[in-house]
């Protein structure tokens, strides 16, 4: 049994929650250490059991030490496979996760559950992934070392004449290499191209004076690193270097201000007033929750009322993005303390030519 299972009854218990059907993937993932792709979570105040299809049965009972594994073969419904597991533990009212459930799904668990109370919970799981435990913090951090040495070995590619397809397939080479995955396809994007916060590689081969974007992470032992440096490619202009000042400067602000009990809409607000004029350009949120996916718990913008808590990790990440010359985005993944913040990234920031 985890120690997230442990943390998810408490939270139950909490609520006054009798039992929940735990469907969501990511959470069924989060709080068992399941690695495959179906699988859910059957929980009550002293028992639970794991329910997924016969494609994983050796894989969940390997990776679920303690739990109960119950599997059902194709051709048996599934949603009454859970109803039925739901009744052998005497549940007569379970919540289920109304803020990923579809109407449909719904309709089907409420046409199986017959006999039992459905009752729709929501936000239950989120403020327990955003708080990792000891165990995620250390996974976290090497996949946060990894992602700096890649960036370490990628850079000595950038040159003129280089292609961004060419950065990106090492990029992916030197992760598969040191026993990793992608956590997400990198983000390698130059010269006007840079101006685009999400932009892909393409064939076009960089050019001097161009800003080069790298977006990468590491998705190592299940948890994932999300990393971002800007640099220029053969020169720097005037300009090339009070942008990159002003969105450092805005990043810099943002870490200094993190602490345990600031709201995330305050830390967006003053990395962009740190960023003066160029916080027109900058145009999405300043960061979110890391952890067994990129896109964690947790948003970081302007309308976030998640407060800091001891153990939350983020991404900081300020941009600007000027339409017709180029951008520049600076990302740190970084946990929060019982005073501050642990910056896991340690590639330099200096801005690099």
């Amino acid at each position: 049994m985890t120690q997230n299972i442990e943390r998810l009854r408490d939270a139950m218990t909490e609520k006054g929650l009798p039992a929940l059907l735990v469907s969501q993937i990511d959470n069924v993932q989060w709080a068992t250490g399941f690695t495959g792709s179906n699988g859910f979570l059957l929980i009550t105040p002293t028992d639970e059991r794991f329910i997924t299809d016969g494609r994983y049965t050796l894989q969940a009972e390997k990776q679920l030490a303690g739990v109960r594994v119950e599997s059902y073969n194709s051709g048996v419904d599934g949603n009454k496979f859970i109803a039925q597991n739901a009744i052998d533990m005497g549940v007569s009212q379970i919540g289920f996760e109304s803020d990923a459930t579809t109407y449909s799904s719904y309709e089907k668990l409420k046409s199986s559950f017959n006999g039992v109370q459905l009752t729709p919970v929501e936000g239950l799981i989120t403020p327990l992934r955003a708080v990792k435990t000891p165990e995620e913090l250390d996974k976290i951090r090497r996949a946060c070392k990894l992602a700096d040495a890649c960036f370490e070995h990628v850079k000595r590619m950038v040159q003129p004449g280089i292609s961004e397809y060419d950065i990106g397939l090492e990029i992916e080479f030197y992760f598969r290499r040191n026993g990793a995955q992608l956590a997400f396809a990198p983000i390698v994007v130059s010269g006007e191209r840079s101006a685009s916060p999400h932009g892909r590689a393409s064939e076009k081969k960089l050019e001097k004076g161009d800003f080069l974007t790298l977006d990468l992470g590491a998705n190592l032992d299940d948890y994932c690193s999300d990393i971002t440096r800007t640099v220029v490619v053969g020169e720097a202009s005037d300009r090339h270097r009070e942008i990159y000042g002003a969105c450092l400067r805005s990043q810099l602000a943002a870490l200094d201000a993190m602490k345990p009990g600031v709201l995330a809409k305050d830390i967006d607000r003053i990395s962009r007033e740190a960023m003066g004029d160029y916080a027109q350009y900058f145009t999405h949120g300043l960061g979110h929750g890391l952890g067994r996916v990129v896109h964690d718990a947790g948003r970081m913008n302007s309308t976030s009322d998640t407060v800091l808590e001891p153990n939350q990790v983020w991404t900081v990440e300020p941009g600007i993005y000027i339409p017709g010359f180029g951008g520049v985005r600076i990302e740190d993944d970084v946990i929060v303390t019982a005073n501050g913040i642990d910056n896991l990234t340690g590639a330099t920031k200096d801005l690099l030519i």
